[in-house]
This record gives structure tokens, C-alpha cells and sequence, in this order.
């Protein structure tokens, strides 16, 4: 089990893992909110169409300018160097474990690029008070060993979260769990938002 980060909370991901970091998965988990309304038959064929909660993980690759360099999410899985991947479109959170998983190279991240910035959004536009058991969290890709966590607030009426920003600093990796709430059902309308964490 990793730490459980606090909002605004920063840590060495290379001092968490034990050294020798160089490949590292940002998870996301979530599920619908209980509604009271599906009951057996609501939940053998899924509760109706108002219970389906589509959150999208994507990261952002900012450089040194704060420029944004490349985007991985659910429209392009992979970045343009290839040194990240998601795994791809979870649209119900159904199921154990991450909904959704960004996979990303550290050592082939391009040396232009400063800071990978993390988000998550509502696509299907409910806010987060109808979301529960919400993280995001990061593990080591070489043994998928827990680094840390951070539990995303399910309170209130955002639709979309930074989650966190993981940056390079005096030649290692560290990680700012940011915790920010924001409106948008795709990254672009969190853009303005992100800009005073680069």
C-alpha cells in the first residue's frame, strides 16, 4: 500500500519507490452512486440508463514554457513519441480494481516535456456527488506496486478534476497531488485552470 496523499501534497516518486524509477502507471478508479432506484432487476440490466457514469482520465505533457506539447486520453491512446499509453475508454466504472490506467515511460518521456498533468472528467456530465469510491493512484509499472493515492472528493457539483501533476525537479520525479475541482466533460475546458499549476 502506497501513501495516501493530501490535497496539495508533494513527494519524490523515485524516494517512495525505493530508486530507480522509470516506468509508472496513473490509475483510475470509480463507481456510479448508489441511486436507491434499481433494486435486483435495475441491477441485473444495468439500472437504467441514469446510473452509467463515463469518467475519462487523461494526462497532459506540458514543456518548461508551459506549452502543451501532447494530450493522451480516450481520443488518442497514445502520445505521439509513445513513451505514454492508455489503456483505454472505461464508460461505467463497473468491475474491481482501475476503470481506467495511463501507462507511461519515464525514461522515454522527451526531454522537452516538464510536467505531466493528470485530469479526470465526467463525460456523461454528472457531477461528482452522483460518483463514489473515486480515486486516482500511481504505481510502479515495474512490479505495479502501490507508490500513492489520492481519494478524489465525490462532493459537490464539479464535473471534472485535476488530480495531479507529476514533474521533473533536480533530476528526478515528483509528484504534486493537486485535488482541484473544475467543469468540463473533455480536458480543454480545464486548460485555463491547469496553467497556474505548471
Amino acid at each position: 500500500m502506497g501513501i495516501s496523499l493530501q490535497k496539495g501534497q508533494k513527494i519524490s516518486l523515485d524516494k517512495e519507490a525505493g530508486g530507480g524509477l522509470t516506468r509508472i502507471v496513473m490509475g483510475l478508479g470509480w463507481d456510479a452512486a448508489q441511486s436507491g432506484k434499481s433494486g435486483l432487476l435495475g441491477g441485473l440490466f444495468g439500472g437504467g440508463g441514469n446510473d452509467s457514469i463515463d469518467l475519462d482520465a487523461s494526462c497532459l505533457l506540458f514543456d518548461e514554457a508551459g506549452n502543451l506539447v501532447d494530450t493522451v486520453w480516450f481520443r488518442q491512446l497514445t502520445s505521439r513519441d509513445g513513451s505514454l499509453h492508455h489503456t483505454g475508454d472505461n464508460r461505467t466504472g463497473e468491475g474491481a480494481g482501475d476503470d481506467e490506467q495511463i501507462q507511461v515511460d519515464l525514461a522515454a518521456v522527451p526531454a522537452n516535456v516538464k510536467s505531466l498533468v493528470f485530469t479526470v472528467n465526467n463525460y456523461t456530465g454528472q457531477d461528482f456527488s452522483q460518483v463514489a469510491n473515486a480515486y486516482c493512484r500511481i504505481l510502479n509499472g515495474a512490479n505495479n506496486s502501490e507508490i500513492a493515492r489520492y481519494d478524489l472528493s465525490c462532493q459537490g457539483g464539479h464535473s471534472a478534476m485535476l488530480m495531479a501533476k507529476v514533474y521533473r525537479h533536480n533530476g528526478e520525479w515528483k509528484m504534486h497531488a493537486i485535488g482541484e475541482v473544475g467543469q468540463g466533460r473533455t480536458f480543454e475546458q480545464l486548460l485555463p485552470q491547469i496553467k497556474p499549476h505548471l
